[in-house]
Protein backbone atom coordinates (compact mmCIF):
# COMPACT_ATOMS: atom_id res chain seq x y z
CA UNK A 1 0.00 0.00 0.00
CA UNK A 2 1.78 3.13 -1.43
CA UNK A 3 0.80 6.34 0.16
CA UNK A 4 1.09 10.03 -1.65
CA UNK A 5 1.87 11.59 1.38
CA UNK A 6 4.67 9.16 2.46
CA UNK A 7 6.22 9.58 -1.42
CA UNK A 8 6.26 13.24 -0.77
CA UNK A 9 8.31 12.94 2.59
CA UNK A 10 10.76 10.11 0.72
CA UNK A 11 9.44 7.39 2.90
CA UNK A 12 7.20 5.68 0.49
CA UNK A 13 9.45 2.69 0.49
CA UNK A 14 8.75 1.98 3.87
CA UNK A 15 6.35 -0.88 5.09
CA UNK A 16 3.47 0.66 7.16
CA UNK A 17 3.39 -2.45 9.41
CA UNK A 18 6.69 -1.20 10.49
CA UNK A 19 5.31 2.18 10.65
CA UNK A 20 2.80 0.98 12.77
CA UNK A 21 4.58 -1.10 14.84
CA UNK A 22 7.08 2.14 16.01
CA UNK A 23 4.30 4.15 16.42
CA UNK A 24 2.46 1.55 18.76
CA UNK A 25 5.84 1.24 20.65
CA UNK A 26 6.14 4.71 21.40
CA UNK A 27 2.17 4.91 22.43
CA UNK A 28 3.14 1.96 24.75
CA UNK A 29 6.55 4.12 26.39
CA UNK A 30 3.71 7.33 26.56
CA UNK A 31 1.72 5.58 28.39
CA UNK A 32 3.64 4.06 30.67
CA UNK A 33 5.91 7.70 31.22
CA UNK A 34 2.13 9.01 32.11
CA UNK A 35 0.89 6.51 34.79
CA UNK A 36 4.52 7.27 36.25
CA UNK A 37 3.70 11.16 36.39
CA UNK A 38 0.02 10.27 37.50
CA UNK A 39 1.57 8.30 40.47
CA UNK A 40 4.60 11.39 41.11
CA UNK A 41 1.33 13.59 40.87
CA UNK A 42 -0.73 11.53 43.37
CA UNK A 43 1.53 11.11 45.70
CA UNK A 44 2.53 14.68 45.84
CA UNK A 45 -1.60 15.90 45.90
CA UNK A 46 -1.40 13.54 49.13
CA UNK A 47 2.14 15.11 50.89
CA UNK A 48 0.74 18.83 50.17
CA UNK A 49 -3.25 17.57 51.07
CA UNK A 50 -1.56 16.71 54.53
CA UNK A 51 1.04 19.68 54.75
CA UNK A 52 -1.72 22.26 54.04
CA UNK A 53 -3.96 20.55 56.29
CA UNK A 54 -6.19 23.34 58.10
CA UNK A 55 -3.96 25.74 56.61
CA UNK A 56 -4.76 28.71 54.30
CA UNK A 57 -1.82 30.88 53.00
CA UNK A 58 -1.69 33.61 55.68
CA UNK A 59 -1.38 30.83 58.68
CA UNK A 60 1.42 29.25 56.62
CA UNK A 61 3.52 32.13 56.48
CA UNK A 62 3.36 32.41 60.26
CA UNK A 63 4.28 29.16 60.49
CA UNK A 64 6.85 29.54 57.93
CA UNK A 65 8.15 32.20 60.15
CA UNK A 66 7.38 30.20 63.64
CA UNK A 67 9.72 27.97 62.30
CA UNK A 68 12.45 30.21 60.88
CA UNK A 69 12.31 32.15 64.67
CA UNK A 70 12.30 28.47 66.43
CA UNK A 71 15.41 27.66 64.31
CA UNK A 72 17.43 31.10 65.36
CA UNK A 73 16.43 30.62 69.33
CA UNK A 74 17.39 26.76 68.48
CA UNK A 75 20.75 27.82 67.30
CA UNK A 76 21.19 30.55 70.41
CA UNK A 77 20.61 28.13 72.80
CA UNK A 78 22.81 25.16 70.82
CA UNK A 79 25.57 27.95 71.16
CA UNK A 80 25.34 28.85 74.63
CA UNK A 81 24.88 25.35 75.77
CA UNK A 82 28.28 24.74 73.93
CA UNK A 83 29.87 27.38 75.72
CA UNK A 84 28.53 26.15 79.08
CA UNK A 85 30.26 22.63 78.50
CA UNK A 86 33.59 24.25 77.65
CA UNK A 87 33.17 26.30 80.37
CA UNK A 88 31.99 22.98 82.71
CA UNK A 89 34.94 20.89 80.95
CA UNK A 90 37.10 23.34 82.12
CA UNK A 91 36.17 23.71 85.93
CA UNK A 92 36.10 19.89 86.01
CA UNK A 93 39.23 19.47 85.12
CA UNK A 94 40.36 21.60 88.08
CA UNK A 95 38.34 19.91 90.90
CA UNK A 96 39.69 17.08 92.51
CA UNK A 97 39.05 13.65 90.62
CA UNK A 98 41.13 11.38 92.48
CA UNK A 99 41.25 10.24 96.25
CA UNK A 100 44.12 8.19 98.01
CA UNK A 101 43.33 7.60 101.71
CA UNK A 102 45.72 5.65 104.25
CA UNK A 103 44.57 4.73 107.95
CA UNK A 104 47.76 4.15 110.30
CA UNK A 105 48.72 3.71 113.50
CA UNK A 106 51.55 6.66 114.03
CA UNK A 107 52.55 5.91 117.21
CA UNK A 108 52.61 1.98 117.48
CA UNK A 109 51.00 2.14 121.27
CA UNK A 110 48.12 4.08 120.29
CA UNK A 111 45.98 1.32 118.07
CA UNK A 112 42.77 2.11 116.05
CA UNK A 113 44.65 3.44 113.23
CA UNK A 114 43.48 7.18 114.61
CA UNK A 115 45.62 8.99 112.04
CA UNK A 116 45.00 9.29 108.31
CA UNK A 117 46.58 10.92 105.32
CA UNK A 118 44.30 12.23 102.64
CA UNK A 119 45.23 12.76 99.21
CA UNK A 120 42.51 15.18 96.74
CA UNK A 121 44.00 15.70 93.06
CA UNK A 122 42.44 17.12 89.96
CA UNK A 123 42.82 15.43 86.38
CA UNK A 124 46.57 16.47 85.92
CA UNK A 125 47.33 15.17 89.33
CA UNK A 126 47.74 18.18 90.69
CA UNK A 127 46.00 19.21 94.47
CA UNK A 128 46.66 18.96 98.04
CA UNK A 129 47.62 15.86 100.92
CA UNK A 130 46.52 16.47 104.58
CA UNK A 131 48.18 14.53 107.14
CA UNK A 132 46.44 13.98 110.45
CA UNK A 133 48.53 12.76 113.22
CA UNK A 134 47.15 11.63 116.17
CA UNK A 135 48.94 10.51 119.31
CA UNK A 136 47.58 10.46 123.07
CA UNK A 137 48.21 14.71 123.55
CA UNK A 138 46.44 15.28 120.54
CA UNK A 139 45.38 15.61 116.77
CA UNK A 140 48.06 17.75 114.95
CA UNK A 141 47.30 18.10 111.20
CA UNK A 142 49.34 19.38 107.86
CA UNK A 143 49.17 19.52 104.14
CA UNK A 144 51.71 19.21 101.44
CA UNK A 145 50.79 20.46 97.93
CA UNK A 146 50.84 17.86 95.43
CA UNK A 147 51.65 19.10 91.67
CA UNK A 148 52.09 16.33 89.06
CA UNK A 149 51.46 13.37 91.27
CA UNK A 150 55.17 15.08 93.20
CA UNK A 151 55.87 16.80 95.99
CA UNK A 152 58.83 19.51 96.63
CA UNK A 153 58.82 18.10 100.39
CA UNK A 154 60.17 14.68 101.22
CA UNK A 155 56.53 12.37 101.74
CA UNK A 156 56.73 9.77 104.62
CA UNK A 157 55.56 6.37 103.61
CA UNK A 158 51.82 6.44 104.41
CA UNK A 159 51.62 9.77 102.45
CA UNK A 160 53.58 8.29 99.33
CA UNK A 161 50.95 5.35 99.76
CA UNK A 162 48.33 7.91 99.36
CA UNK A 163 49.71 9.42 96.40
CA UNK A 164 50.30 6.77 95.10
CA UNK A 165 46.46 5.33 95.71
CA UNK A 166 44.84 8.45 94.16
CA UNK A 167 47.08 8.59 91.10
CA UNK A 168 47.07 4.87 90.00
CA UNK A 169 43.03 4.91 90.52
CA UNK A 170 42.91 6.55 87.19
CA UNK A 171 45.28 3.53 85.84
CA UNK A 172 43.25 1.30 87.25
CA UNK A 173 39.65 1.83 85.74
CA UNK A 174 41.61 2.52 82.59
CA UNK A 175 42.96 -0.90 83.21
CA UNK A 176 39.69 -2.49 84.06
CA UNK A 177 38.14 -1.29 80.87
CA UNK A 178 40.52 -2.41 78.62
CA UNK A 179 40.19 -5.98 80.26
CA UNK A 180 36.73 -5.69 80.05
CA UNK A 181 36.75 -4.64 76.16
CA UNK A 182 39.30 -7.81 75.41
CA UNK A 183 36.61 -9.94 76.68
Amino acid sequence: MESAFFNKIGLGGIDIGYLFLIILILIIILIAGTAYIIYQNVKFRKAYRKFMKGSTAESLEEKVFQMCEEQDSLRKLGLKHSREIKDLYAKHQTAFQKVGLVKYDAFKEMGGKLSFCLVLLDENDTGILINSIHNTSGCYCYSKRIKNGKCDIVLGEEEQLAVDKATRRKMKIAKSNESDNEE
